[in-house]
């Protein structure tokens, strides 16, 4: 298996994990619950502790992923790279301890980048016929499918969330009704 779904495999096992470990602890587990465990398992793993995967690759073993990708190592540009994805996979992994609208900015921030890698990728493929493992197979892919992900989920989640603090907010209407 390609290593860049490993991170994708994982994250799906663990949620899936965390999840009958819930249930056999008797926690409750509705919707928004499920949601949420996927949601931060994928910010987490795949974004947090995959981007900080992808800088010990760009940044420790510069030359053989530059080879990978069909580009000549050496560039310094690669090294930019690497302090990004270290950036983002701190951001995910901080999404651990922190919530909210944190969630929304990793969101935000990694799929701007992973989109935007998809794009060069993309374009290195029609201008170059760059059809490189690296720049062609399976990071091309995890890089849209990625975001894809976490953005269906963060707007979901937000929308349950939503829907949970209206639902809160009539039912202490109606007990404040009835006094």
């Amino acid at each position: 298996m390609d290593f860049a779904y490993v991170f994708f495999f994982l994250t799906i096992f663990v949620a899936i994990l965390y999840i009958f470990i819930s249930k056999f602890k008797n926690k409750p587990l509705g919707k928004k619950r499920i949601v949420e465990i996927f949601l931060l398992t994928f910010l987490v793993l795949s974004v947090g502790i995959g981007s900080i995967w992808a800088f010990i690759g760009h940044y420790f073993l510069s030359a053989q992923v530059a080879a990978s990708i069909g580009w000549a190592s050496g560039n310094p540009f690669q090294q930019e790279v690497a302090f990004a994805n270290l950036a983002i996979g701190v951001l995910g992994v901080l999404c651990y301890w922190f919530r909210g609208n944190f969630w929304t900015a990793t969101v935000i921030s990694s799929s701007i980048f992973l989109l935007g890698d998809s794009y060069v990728h993309i374009m290195n493929m029609f201008q170059f016929a760059n059809y490189a493992p690296g720049n062609a197979g399976s990071v091309l892919y995890m890089d849209i499918i990625g975001p894809i992900i976490i953005i269906i989920l963060l707007i979901v989640y937000k929308a349950m969330e939503k829907e949970a603090i209206k639902n809160s907010i009539k039912s202490l209407e109606n007990s404040l009704k009835k006094e």
